[in-house]
């Protein structure tokens, strides 16, 4: 099974981007199943009903999410969605889910986000919380992990842990595609981040001249979308359907510009 993961989208040109190159990108690599983080797809910050229902009528099977799922109220109206997924490891009075399981064909696959609690806001265990789902997930061999987490330490960490016991640990969260993707001994594909799908003329998808403003003088700034050079970023999985273990993982960086039409 052929599964392409995205990098988190970063406002209008990340979805501009998705919408023009997944179908090409689906066509070229045969893939079977889709994933993308969609936290930062509105304006940046969080997700609405509307942005959340254009991906999936773009074709993308689950939407998983990070620190930024509620800056929007809007996505309250959507959060309960099957396809919407939230980090696991919030408390378990908190709306929504943080996993889900998907039937294709013959196949299950299982999607699991959680985040991280170096750097940001404390949250339950993350390794605990993936125990837990896995205890609950027997039925499945196809199990994929959107650990969206600041440090790279956590997240290969988690990875090590779950080897041979999921088939991917994804890292999103710092927007800047990682080259230490690899498959672990026990058949666990592994990424630190899977990259941003948005503008390369900004920091981090953000308007540079306000980041460079933040850094100088301290202050606040307006997270304003930086446009323009969009790349469409992510990895593409081989996963075998039997045993639920990787065989592949490759790195995509695909630019906007040249690939429309």
């Amino acid at each position: 099974m052929n599964i392409l993961f995205i990098g988190d989208v970063i406002g209008n040109p990340g979805r501009e981007a998705v919408q023009a190159l997944l179908p090409k990108m689906k066509n070229q690599y045969g893939v079977d199943f889709v994933i993308l983080n969609g936290e930062n797809s509105a304006g940046g910050l969080g997700i609405t009903p509307e942005i959340f229902n254009s991906f999936i009528q773009n074709g993308i099977d689950v939407v998983t999410s990070g620190n930024h799922i509620w800056k929007r109220k809007e996505v309250m109206d959507v959060i309960n969605h099957p396809q919407l997924l939230r980090p696991a490891n919030y408390p378990s009075e908190a709306p929504g889910k943080g996993c889900g399981t998907y039937t294709l064909g013959n196949n299950r696959v299982t999607v699991i986000n959680l985040q991280g609690r170096i750097f940001m806001e404390p949250l339950d265990c993350p390794f605990a919380a993936a125990d837990a789902i896995l205890e609950k997930s027997s039925n499945t061999d196809i199990i994929i992990i959107d650990f969206h987490a600041e440090a790279t330490s956590e997240k290969l960490a988690l990875a090590w842990y779950l080897d041979g016991k999921v088939s991917a640990v994804l890292g999103t969260h710092t927007h800047i595609q990682t080259s230490d993707e690899l498959i672990m001994p026990e058949g666990t594909a592994y990424i630190s981040d899977a990259g941003m799908t948005g503008s390369k003329n900004g920091v981090i998808g953000v308007e540079k001249e306000e980041i460079i403003r933040k850094f100088i003088t301290g202050m606040p700034f307006r997270y304003r979308i930086a446009k323009g050079n969009e790349y469409f970023e992510g990895v593409l999985l081989s996963v075998n359907e039997k045993t639920g273990k990787s065989t592949s993982i490759t790195r995509l960086s695909v630019p906007l510009a040249g690939q429309k039409g």
